[in-house]
């Protein structure tokens, strides 16, 4: 992690987020403690609506999440209704323009980057384009659209896939993701926490569901097709405590500095649908040897965007823990509260946010003057 000479003068900071979230908070105490003084906020409505934002040369600018506002998702996502799936797509296309109408500033999340891990297919595909393992998919890349749920069944059998995640191109916290599991027989179920409305819109749901009749799954799928689509083989995954495991680990600088456990009864791991956390001492023991393989799985990932000082790789264990592969890298996926460094990280004792701030000062990011996605 960097740090400061004795002479030098602390960095300035600007963040752009919604300056109400925790995110926020918690990254300003860091940035605080560390006598760096409180960032300056950048409020996602205020660029979205003006249109651009200037920043002064020498101040390090950090994008947050515009999420958990229901004034930013509306500017995003153009639908009243922050319980909806739909608008994906045009949240990714508004929220790139919003990124590349940022000026000036020490950047520090690459605007072109952020378009590629924003997009499933891209990502996946500059993953597998760089030797990260990931799992098998027929939408990695600029391939033709998915138009509805009679593309995904072709794309199964021409990859011979009985078992696939469906995800939304755009989509995060697991919105609009379906695990689909077909048998011989013709059986079919599809497990997702969107529970679709009478009138056929589409709404996330705290609670897990699984549909058993394939033309409800064929509305939701036909439903969601529009906002773009990824399909890639469901993984068997390894298990802790008899639950379904997976881990997120927060890359900082080119380093993995934290990594947390999330275990769930469903395919679904993410924290809001009913994951805990697990026992990560646990999962080093079962891993053993292999350990190192996983934080290095994580670091190829990040690796993948030079440009971007931290980013949340989602690692998906094989059953037994002998090997790992790459499901998603996140550009804001270390909101993880009271999660310290590992050991020998050079992060012991600091919270994602702090390893972020120890770190800065010397990514080795050029300035910029105009964004261009």
């Amino acid at each position: 992690m960097g740090r400061r000479g004795p002479g030098d003068a602390p960095p300035r900071w600007a963040v752009v987020a919604n300056g109400d979230n925790r995110r926020v908070s918690l990254f300003a105490a860091a940035a605080e403690a560390a006598g760096h003084g409180t960032p300056r906020v950048v409020e996602w409505h205020d660029v979205l609506r003006a249109g651009g934002h200037d920043f002064a040369d020498d101040e390090l600018v950090r994008l947050d999440s515009p999420g958990e506002s229901a004034e930013v998702d509306v500017l995003l996502r153009g639908i009243d209704d922050p319980t909806r799936v739909e608008g994906s797509a045009r949240w990714y296309g508004r929220f790139l323009e919003g990124v590349a109408s940022l000026r000036g500033g020490r950047r520090l999340d690459d605007p072109v980057e952020l378009a590629v891990m924003f997009d499933k297919r891209l990502c996946h595909d500059r993953l597998a384009r760089a030797g990260v393992p990931v799992p098998p998919s027929p939408t990695s890349g600029y391939v033709p659209p998915v138009r509805d749920w009679t593309d995904v069944r072709r794309l199964m059998a021409e990859a011979g896939l009985r078992r696939v995640f469906v995800k939304l191109a755009h989509g995060s916290s697991a919105s609009g993701v379906l695990a689909i599991e077909t048998a011989a027989s013709g059986r079919i179920r599809a497990t997702t926490s969107v529970e679709r409305a009478e009138e056929g819109r589409l709404h996330n749901s705290l609670r897990v569901r699984r549909y058993t009749e394939e033309r409800e799954i064929a509305a939701i799928v036909d439903a969601l097709a529009p906002d773009g689509l990824h399909i890639e083989r469901w993984l068997p995954k390894a298990s802790l405590g008899g639950r379904s495991a997976d881990l997120r680990i927060v890359v900082v600088g080119g380093r993995a500095t934290h990594a947390v456990v999330r275990t769930s009864r469903s395919p679904l791991t993410n924290l809001h649908l009913g994951g805990t956390r697990g026992d990560l001492a646990a999962v080093r023991a079962l891993a053993g040897d292999r350990w190192a393989t996983a934080l290095e799985a994580g670091e190829r990932a990040a690796a993948c965007f030079p440009g971007t000082l931290c980013v949340g790789v989602d690692l998906l264990p094989a059953v037994g823990w002998r090997r790992f592969a790459v499901g998603e890298v996140n550009a804001f996926g270390d909101l993880l509260p009271r999660l310290t460094g590992l050991p020998g990280s050079g992060a012991e004792g600091m919270d994602t946010y702090a390893a972020q701030v120890a770190a800065a000062p010397s990514f080795s990011l050029p300035r910029t003057t105009h964004a261009t996605v």
